[in-house]
């Protein structure tokens, strides 16, 4: 059985990596809070019992498969406000009131240099496997068997959504090599 405190010091030493990939993938600073709070719930609940060793792999599950359900309910919210909203020239249009979930958040804004913007960026227009992949096997150092299991896909799948995102992201940070 392992402490409350070495799971507390687990959680924090990947806290900042996780909300950087919540926030890649929801574009949102809040949204990716309580995907990544959520994740973390879930991996004590479900997993806390499990050997250390295997904590990692199994925590970014946890968060792939919340990242997943969230971009499944956000389709699904779009489709239905689709439907319902008119274009009335006549009248305000409240969704354009709504803030912009596109908006990078303060971690960006701190980091404050062009390149790092456009990094962000690129990152931003990778399909979500392809950053999933870039962000498991390069941001999180996991080799391709653990980035499998974790993206629940082959391991040539793993090698392929990689070199995918590398060649994209090669393309579009080409003036900053």
């Amino acid at each position: 059985m392992t402490s409350d405190s070495t799971l507390d010091r687990f959680l924090r030493s990947i806290e900042r990596r996780a909300l950087r990939m919540a926030e890649l993938a929801s574009g949102n600073r809040d949204e990716a809070l309580d995907l990544v709070q959520d994740a973390m719930f879930g991996f004590v609940r479900h997993y806390a019992d499990k050997p250390e060793a295997e904590w990692t792999p199994l925590f970014y599950r946890v968060l792939d498969n919340r990242l997943n359900d969230w971009h499944r309910r956000r389709r699904v919210r779009t489709r239905w406000i689709e439907a319902f909203v008119r274009d009335d020239a006549g009248k305000s249009d409240t969704l354009a009131q709504v803030p912009d979930p596109s908006d990078p958040g303060p971690l960006l804004r701190l980091a404050g240099t062009q390149a790092a913007r456009a990094l962000d960026t690129a990152l931003g227009g990778l399909p979500l496997r392809q950053r999933q992949a870039f962000l498991l096997r390069v941001w999180e150092g996991f080799d391709v068997a653990t980035t499998a299991a974790t993206m629940r896909c082959s391991q040539g799948s793993v090698k392929t959504h990689l070199s995918r995102a590398l060649a994209a992201l090669r393309r579009k940070l080409e003036a900053y090599q």
